[in-house]
């Protein structure tokens, strides 16, 4: 083909390629760079307190995927109609933000040991035995999928079985998300209930949980995991709506949507994460699941005492607000 061996040949520009438009290489080369100085930030924040280590794998699996897949972006702008830096992308750029979806799920138990389990509807464990399985789901399906099309198109055969499963797969991650922020929403709105009914007693009282509560750096994680969730799940919506139409749509010969409803809504993810550090943020909290447990029994019960009492005076005592 005349293209693929003269790429920068004026006879090419209109010329149909993988992509539908010449890519940006500023653009792609300052995304490869953000993901690169974010792996190196997460990577030096473990290295610095050994906390949070699955966390750090999460984000880090995420992030490399993100590397390698600007990588293929950039192979594509020296020739977009070789397909090996189209198939980069589109895969690994479709699974990244999957592994930092599971790094966020991690954080919310450990934030409700920090308000006090009592406050949650659902035990703490909970939240990561639902939501990281989905989450994997999520992950093969997208694999599963990118790996078939990538075969297929090689082959010169329909991507379009492939295609459908990493349809499935982003969808299902849409979903897992959207249950996981109405889980997290609740659980906040129960805390803010509860606050407001007994104050400061509703929460974990002791020392550490009341250090990191107060902090503004614990203030400022809460914020960043918000973002980082929504940002995560509008780059999924914006995927399943760009993947739906075929690698051959409308939405996916837009770079200007690309850039903004994928690349910049994943590295806003990131990067707050790596300035409000769950293990900078709330570091005595990420000592390890055990030391928690341990930890909680004790306060649990005297919470619990406390509550009772306040609701004897006042009215007969709910199974809901003393559940631990």
């Amino acid at each position: 083909m005349f293209c693929f061996d003269n790429p920068f040949s004026a006879s090419c520009d209109d010329v149909p390629s993988f992509y539908g438009y010449r890519l940006s290489l500023a653009a792609n080369a300052v995304f490869l760079a953000l993901f690169c100085l974010s792996l190196l930030g997460f990577m030096i924040v473990y290295a610095a307190t050994r906390r949070g280590l699955g966390f750090t794998i999460a984000f880090l699996l995420g992030i490399i995927c993100e590397i390698i897949g600007y990588g293929g972006r950039i192979m594509s702008w020296e020739n977009q109609w070789d397909e090996n830096g189209f198939l980069m992308q589109i895969c690994c750029l479709t699974i990244g933000p999957a592994f930092m979806a599971a790094g966020i799920y991690l954080c919310l138990r450990r934030i409700v040991y920090a308000f006090g389990p009592e406050n949650s509807r659902i035990a703490p464990e909970m939240y990561t035995r639902i939501f990281i399985p989905c989450d994997v789901i999520s992950l093969v399906l997208q694999a599963t999928g990118g790996g078939m099309a990538s075969v297929a198109s090689h082959n010169g055969d329909s991507v379009d079985t492939g295609d459908n499963i990493m349809i499935a797969g982003l969808s299902f991650q849409v979903l897992t998300l959207m249950v996981f922020m109405v889980c997290a929403l609740d659980f906040g709105l129960n805390v803010l209930r509860r606050h407001r009914r007994y104050g400061a007693d509703a929460f974990d009282q002791s020392a550490t949980a009341r250090r990191v509560r107060n902090s503004k750096a614990f203030k400022g994680l809460l914020a960043a995991l918000a973002l980082s969730t929504i940002c995560i799940f509008w780059r999924s919506v914006y995927r399943v709506a760009e993947l739906s139409k075929g690698w051959d749509g409308p939405l996916m010969k837009r770079e200007d949507l690309f850039i903004g409803f994928e690349g910049v809504m994943v590295i806003v993810a990131c990067l707050v994460l790596n300035v409000f550090h769950p293990s900078l943020c709330f570091r005595e909290m990420m000592e390890g699941a055990g030391g928690i447990r341990s930890r909680k029994k004790g306060s649990q019960a005297a919470n619990i005492t406390v509550l009772e009492a306040d609701k004897g005076r006042s009215e007969p005592a709910s199974d809901a607000d003393v559940k631990a």
